[in-house]
């Protein structure tokens, strides 16, 4: 984990007009530098870099940030990359003070491993280009699938031409075993069983190729299609230390700028669906590997856009498909993202869809896409007859491991009541089926009902307290929210309202960009108040005064999260007291709430008071 202290310090000594101005063409205006935004397309700079106060602006597309989330943003960088990359350039060494010294030397030759293995890769990639401009074949095929020299270039599209060992000639060793690890060659061994019997030849031989590359934009690895006909038709890459098939996905680092610009993206099935779609005006798509869609795959996706359009063929499999991709995207559907669902005719894949009807009317099938909420009272409602009561049983059944998934708000919410009314439930009944805790209409237990989950409570006075406190102790220390274990994440994210959504917005900004300073978290939370309506509890937490000098923040909000806690356990005894059930397994829960509650009092008792004001 890298300190925030170490953050502040090295954004302190780096100058972000001499960092942005390395990709982007600025200009003096008054104290400040203006340029075009390399985010979204425009004809006016509307780009803003402050030198006073080291942060970008761009008034036209709203992006904004320090000079680490500049490189994140316009580089595809990871956070520690982009750390690691502004330390170097001003001198300072990055503290790994939470590894032990074999931990990173191990770490330092894997990434040189890595490092070794995309520069193999990238020769191979040049190789293929060269490649493709002497194979009148290659060159035929692409013309015949519609694609230009200037859209082949940009995709580094290559070809590996005939022959069984056509790489040796361009590696000084065909033997070396980087060849092999890379997933370029391919090596068995022979009758004798030694190295010198070993049989080696090109993975990729005769196929149009597709270098994949990571969002930093380096080859990791490929896709081949073949020329005529022949099995597989697309061969990709094995997995390799730099290439794992389910996090990657194909054009992403291309589509990078034109996903600002159109808004959101276009996950498509195939390599040719995506460059094919760049050329007809559709710079905004991607595809997976040749794999299903995985959530690893949607969290990268929103690490650059809101907003995520799913596009299949209309028949079977596309339907198959599409169930995987919504069960990828369910643990990701906040309330402040976008997932749809396009269905194609089955005669259509998106390129032959736009070339027969045009680009128009392409995007008024996206605008017409179906939302995850409707997708997923769909998908549970195959093959059901919801006219009976057995049909409607099994979709509600089929339901519920989909709704399960989703992140607590108002999107689980609104589908639980949707997912009610195709059942023939009232909503109260479904949730109190579903999470265990059987709730009247007007939200009370019913009387003999044992006490298990609860919905969030409302924030009293001393609740609001003591979540204002926790907010400010993450403030100070984000990197204390990767320290807290599931259970923890739960009991703040499960707060409610607008509480529910500031612990979210800490949890996708520490996963988006790892750890930040007081002031940039500040800024994402305002924002976030702003759309709630919530600005003066921002405000109020924004006055605390700094913590002590010493002050030990990781326990102070370990004694926060029991005072939490122990309000739990109090509401959930008084719900038993109020139940009048006296049965033998509520009073098993009665005594072992009181339990916890002692457990919770005596360690509340031993810790000195934290203060946060």
């Amino acid at each position: 984990m890298i300190p925030p202290a170490f953050i502040q310090d090295l954004l302190s000594r780096v100058d972000i007009v001499e960092v942005v101005g390395r990709h982007v063409a600025l200009k003096k205006a008054g104290i400040n530098h203006k340029g075009l935004c390399p985010f979204h397309g425009e004809k006016s700079p509307s780009f803003i870099v402050s030198p006073t106060r080291q942060t970008y602006h761009c008034f036209g597309c709203g992006v904004h940030g320090n000079a680490v989330g500049f490189l994140m943003e316009h580089t595809g960088m990871g956070f520690v990359d982009a750390v690691n990359d502004l330390a170097q350039q001003v001198g300072m060494a990055v503290p790994q003070d939470d590894r032990s010294p074999q931990e990173r030397e191990q770490a330092a030759a894997l990434k040189q491993r890595q490092a070794t293995l995309t520069d193999v890769l990238a020769k191979a990639a040049e190789h293929y280009r060269r490649q493709l401009k002497t194979g009148p074949r290659a060159i035929a095929y692409l013309k015949g699938r519609g694609l230009s020299g200037e859209i082949a270039a940009r995709f580094g599209i290559g070809y590996a031409p005939e022959g069984w060992r056509g790489l040796a000639s361009v590696f000084p060793r065909y033997d070396d075993p980087l060849l092999e690890e890379s997933g370029l060659v391919i090596t068995q061994d022979g009758d004798g069983g030694d190295e010198a019997d070993r049989k080696r030849y090109d993975r990729f031989r005769d196929r149009i190729m597709f270098p994949i590359r990571s969002v930093q934009g380096e080859v990791i690895g490929f896709g081949g299609r073949v020329l005529d006909k022949g099995e597989p038709k697309y061969l990709n890459s094995p997995e390799t230390p730099v290439f794992v098939k389910g996090r990657e996905l194909y054009g992403l680092f291309e589509a990078r700028t034109a996903l600002r610009q159109k808004g959101h993206v276009l996950v498509v099935e195939g390599y040719m669906d995506v460059v094919a779609l760049a050329q007809l005006g559709f710079p905004n798509a991607v595809a997976t590997l040749g794999t299903a869609c995985t959530a690893e795959h949607v969290q990268k996706l929103f690490r650059f856009t809101d907003s995520v359009v799913f596009s299949f063929d209309g028949d079977a499999a596309g339907r198959r498909a599409a169930g995987r991709a919504l069960e990828a995207a369910l643990p990701h559907a906040t309330d402040l993202r976008s997932i749809r669902f396009l269905f194609l005719p089955p005669e259509h894949d998106p390129d032959s869809y736009v070339r027969e009807l045009g680009a128009e009317a392409f995007e008024a099938e996206v605008a017409r896409a179906v939302p995850l909420s409707r997708q997923l009272l769909d998908a549970a409602a195959e093959d059901c007859d919801l006219q009976t009561a057995e049909g409607r049983s099994r979709m509600l059944a089929t339901a519920k491991p989909l709704w399960d998934a989703l992140p607590d708000g108002a999107l689980k919410r609104q589908i639980l009541a949707d997912l009610a009314s195709r059942g023939g439930m009232e909503t109260a009944d479904l949730a109190s089926l579903w999470r265990g805790a059987p709730i009247g209409a007007a939200g009370t237990r019913r009387p003999g009902a044992p006490a298990t989950r609860r919905s969030p409570r409302r924030a009293t006075p001393g609740i609001a307290n003591q979540l204002d406190r926790a907010l400010w102790l993450l403030l100070q220390r984000s990197d204390l929210w990767s320290a807290l274990d599931g259970e923890a994440h739960d009991l703040l994210a499960g707060q409610a309202s607008p509480y529910d959504a500031f612990f979210g917005c800490l949890e996708r900004s520490f996963h988006d960009h790892g750890p930040l300073g007081r002031d940039a978290l500040l800024s994402e939370l305002r924002e976030q108040a702003q759309e709630l309506r919530a600005g003066p509890i921002v405000s109020r937490i924004a006055e605390f005064h700094d913590p002590e000098p010493g002050a030990d923040l990781a326990k102070d909000l370990a004694r926060v999260l029991d005072g939490l806690r122990l309000r739990e356990v109090e509401d959930d005894l008084q719900l038993l007291f109020e139940s009048g059930d006296l049965s033998l397994e509520v009073q098993q829960q009665s005594k072992e709430l009181q339990d916890k509650r002692r457990h919770l009092k005596a360690l509340l008792t031993q810790a000195p008071e934290p203060s946060a004001r």
